[in-house]
């Protein structure tokens, strides 16, 4: 979809380059967005609602995106806009220096959050904690 994503320190680049879905800036998008393939999608407009990857999944909220009263869940999801609601990373979560994550986040594997981040909620890691690190 994009050409020149943005650049990400954990979220896997061919991830990103693969999102077909966009609510593109400007746009108001009010329902739930659901699915069982492995797909991606790019919320730089304003959602309303839910966002579920049953496996797989790629959600970037670009820095104009805003998504707001959600529950969010797919393997990888990279935030640089704003997110008011529940986060599920199932492989990992990025919250960049533009962020603003207002609710819970919870992630299975890796995450990395960027100096400036803003966070009103707790984080948490759902793996095994006596697990041995890579």
């Amino acid at each position: 979809m994009s050409q020149n994503p943005t650049a990400t320190r954990l979220v896997p680049v061919d991830r990103l380059t693969a999102i077909t879905s966009l609510i593109a800036e400007g746009a108001v998008f009010e329902g739930n967005f659901h699915t069982s393939s492995d797909q991606g999608i790019k919320v730089d407009g304003r959602l309303l609602g839910n966002i579920t990857f049953e496996s797989g999944g790629t959600l970037h909220v670009g820095a104009t995106g805003v998504i707001e009263n959600t529950r969010l869940e797919a393997d990888y999801v990279f935030i640089e806009g704003k997110v008011v609601g529940t986060v599920i990373a199932r492989k990992s979560l990025e919250i960049t220096g533009s962020a603003t994550l207002i609710g819970d986040a919870s992630y299975d594997d890796l995450i990395d959050m960027h100096p400036r981040a803003r966070v009103r909620g707790k984080i948490e890691y759902r793996g095994d904690i006596d697990a041995e690190q890579r």
